[in-house]
């Protein structure tokens, strides 16, 4: 594999009963290339897939407890992972029934006996495609900036009713200062799954979670859910963040850091603030007005030194 295709090492999972296909998908990249989990179950590795997203998910049609099209159907349906590349490995008598692909939302489909060749380069295609397709956070996976406007724009030209929340981490800077950019960056992949999964805990709702950048994240759900989403997210964060902390910090609920005009200041434990934007009855005609109203509202948020949320309610 060229290495300069990708920056970084992938990520991959295989769902497959079959030795023998494992076997000849670890053979066919270094681990520094493409680094595969083999999972036998398909069902058993859902929560792993949700919870550490791959770079590149194969599944085997060949799972005995659950068909290779539903996996892809449940991946796909769970709006974050939308972006997900999907592989179906598949034998010669699947082909002999029709495929809805408008349904199953696989990327790509390899039919045994797999060539070693055409396996290797199927697998690179469909990473370059996502790659140059995905608008992801490289680090969260979640959908990025250009991703979060299409979707606000989207609803708001549909004129559905939805709430926008904009979530920002308070005194991360600071954090990252003292405790460096690797304990930082684990700090932004907890508050991703804990919006994540906070979102997920709302069983049949239509929603949305992306990544703006930096600690900065968004996520879109029905109004008359909005307020509980975000009472769990601030109860899940305020829950985890502390473990963060070295022990001597988080016995003394504060660290010592340099702020950014270079002054040694004493800053508190990082805390999220979540401004609530509501588009009902097409009151909204464009993104940045949901933009502008939620920086306002952020304002306000941090004005509480503890995590917070602010609805705005206001109807004109």
């Amino acid at each position: 594999m060229d290495l300069k295709l990708f920056s970084r090492q992938q990520r991959g999972i295989l769902l497959t009963p079959d030795t023998e296909l494992a076997a000849l998908f670890k053979s066919l990249w270094n681990p520094q290339e493409i680094e595969w989990t083999v999972i036998a179950q398909g069902r058993r590795a859902m929560e792993i897939i949700f919870n550490e997203p791959p770079d590149i998910l194969v599944v085997d049609n060949r799972l005995e407890d659950i068909p290779s099209a539903e996996v892809a159907t449940i991946v796909k349906s769970e709006n974050v992972y939308r972006q997900l590349p999907v592989i179906l490995c598949l034998d010669n008598h699947d082909l002999e029934r029709d495929w809805d692909w408008n349904e199953i939302e696989a990327d790509d489909f390899l039919v045994r006996p797999f060539s070693t060749r055409e396996a290797r380069e199927r697998v690179h295609l469909t990473l370059c495609r996502a790659s140059r397709a995905m608008d992801a956070n490289p680090l969260t996976k979640l959908p990025g900036n250009t991703s979060i406007i299409q979707r606000i724009q989207d609803l708001i030209d549909r004129k559905d009713d939805f709430a926008l929340a904009y979530c920002d981490l308070d005194h991360f800077k600071s954090f990252n200062d003292k405790y460096g950019f690797s304990r930082g960056d684990e700090v932004l992949m907890m508050s991703a799954r804990v919006i994540v999964n906070t979102i997920r805990s709302f069983p049949g709702v239509r929603s949305f979670v992306g990544h703006v950048g930096g600690d900065d994240f968004v996520f879109i759900v029905p109004a008359d859910i909005a307020e509980e989403a975000c009472k769990r997210v601030v109860a899940a964060f305020d829950d985890i963040v502390p473990h963060f902390y070295d022990g001597g910090d988080r016995e003394k609920g504060c660290i010592i850091s340099t702020d950014r005009q270079g002054e040694v200041r004493t800053f508190p434990l990082m805390a999220v603030s979540i401004a609530v934007v509501f588009n009902t009855g097409g009151r909204l005609k464009h993104y940045g007005e949901a933009s502008a109203i939620a920086m306002g509202l952020k304002k306000k948020a941090k004005e509480n030194p503890k995590s917070s949320y602010v609805l705005d309610r206001r109807t004109e």
